[in-house]
This record gives C-alpha cells, structure tokens and sequence, in this order.
C-alpha cells in the first residue's frame, strides 16, 4: 500500500480500490477472480501486479494494476512483472490482455511503458474519467 500511496498518479479514490481488491486476493485467493504478483528487492517489496480473467470472455485478461516504487523504478522490475504475467496469461491459455490507463500528461510515462511491451491504443473514450481526462484501451495480443 505504501508503493500505491507514494505513486503521484494515482488518487487516493483509485489507491481504496487498489487495495480492495488485494484484500479480496489476500482474503481468500482461491475464491479470487484476482491474481497477484509481487516483485521484492534485498527481501522488501519494491512492485506488485495485479490481473485477472476478463468475465464473459474467452481468452481475454486484464492488468487491473502495476505500481513499482518511486526508487525501484527504471531498474526493470515493471517489466518483470509485466514478462512474468503474460507468461502466466499464456499458460492459462489467454490470448488477449488489455489495460485501461488515462491519457493525462501525467500518463505519459506509464503510457510509453506499455508501448515498449508491445501495448498498443485500440480505443479511446473521451471525458471518460473527468472532462480533458480520456480512457485509453490498450491491447496487446499473446502467442
């Protein structure tokens, strides 16, 4: 929660959310339609993912979160963990994983992250998250 909260981007509204749901894996992550993974450096947790099956879809998955510590950052632990899931996509037989991400200026890093893992934009929906603040799609296609 600590790498959440220091991570500028994100409003403490979408922090709450962030943290329900690794509640909810935490709690009972056999019940949980979340997955988990979690990237430490000299045994502190320096990132984190999250994703899950996409509900009534065949093949296709999310990256609901990916958050690396403002230190740890630009030391490829992001895509690490980005590698590391899309493999796991791949073994459950997924075919499709996509990213929702803001088109702010403040995105623009963790929008070229994803554009350097083979992301690209598929749809934009303008005004979404607030007036001037549009919902990127990306999508990148496995195997």
């Amino acid at each position: 929660m600590e790498i959440l909260r220091g991570t500028p981007e994100f409003k403490p509204s979408e922090v709450a959310v962030a943290e329900e749901l690794i509640d909810t894996y935490l709690n009972e992550p056999s019940n949980s339609s979340y997955y988990i993974l979690v990237a430490e450096v000299n045994s502190a947790v320096s990132g984190y993912i999250c994703y899950g099956p996409t509900p009534m879809t065949e093949g296709t998955w999310d990256i609901y979160w990916i958050a690396v510590a403002q230190e740890s950052q630009s030391q490829g632990i992001g895509s690490a963990l980005t590698e590391s899931v899309e493999k796991e996509i791949i073994k459950a037989k997924g075919r499709l994983v996509i990213i929702e991400t803001s088109s702010t200026p403040a995105y623009e890093k963790t929008r070229r992250f994803y554009a350097s893992h083979g992301y690209e934009t598929v749809a934009r929906i303008p005004d979404f998250y607030a007036p001037g603040d549009d919902k990127l799609v990306l999508q990148k296609r496995l195997g």
